[in-house]
C-alpha cells in the first residue's frame, strides 16, 4: 500500500474482517495518496476489490511461523480464493500474480495459476535472477 501510494497507483486490499492492515499503515498510505493521486482502499469484499482491477495479487494464507493458525485462516479466507468465479467480476484483461510457492486449491486454484493471464511464473523467474545476482555479489563473483 505504501509503495502504491508513493507511486501514485491505485491499490485495493481485500481481506477478511480482523486481518486488515495496521491502521497506522493505512493512514500513512492515505496521507501519501493525497499528494500522489493514488487511490488506496481496504475492503472486506473480494468482489468489490477485483471489479476494476488490472492485476490481482494473492499469497499464501498462513506463512511460515503461522502454521498453528493455518486451519483457522483457511476458514476465514475461504471466500477470498482467487478462482474463475471471483475473476468473472474483474475486467477481461486482468492478470493474476502470486509470489510462489502457492498452496494450490487454497488461496488460488490450478486453473487460475496455470492460466495464460497468470504472471506467477514470470515473477518467480525475475526473483531468481535477482537472487543469483545477490549470491554472486556476496561470494565475490561478477
Amino acid at each position: 500500500m505504501l509503495l502504491c501510494a508513493v507511486l501514485g497507483t491505485h491499490c485495493t486490499v481485500a481481506t477478511p474482517k480482523g486481518y486488515e492492515p495496521k491502521e497506522t499503515i493505512v493512514q500513512k498510505a492515505l496521507e501519501i495518496a493525497k499528494v500522489s493521486g493514488a487511490q488506496i482502499v481496504v475492503t472486506n469484499d473480494p468482489v468489490e476489490a477485483v471489479r476494476n482491477a488490472e492485476a490481482v495479487y494473492t499469497d499464501v494464507w498462513a506463512s511460515m511461523g503461522l502454521e498453528a493458525e493455518a486451519e483457522k485462516r483457511r476458514k476465514d479466507f475461504a471466500g477470498f480464493q482467487v478462482n474463475s468465479e471471483l475473476l468473472r467480476n474483474a475486467p477481461s484483461n486482468v492478470v493474476v500474480m502470486h509470489c510462489l510457492p502457492a498452496h494450490r486449491g487454497e488461496e488460488i486454484t490450478d486453473e487460475v495459476l496455470d492460466a495464460p493471464f497468470s504472471l506467477a511464473w514470470e515473477q518467480a523467474e525475475n526473483r531468481l535472477h535477482a537472487q543469483k545476482a545477490l549470491l554472486a555479489a556476496i561470494l565475490g563473483g561478477e
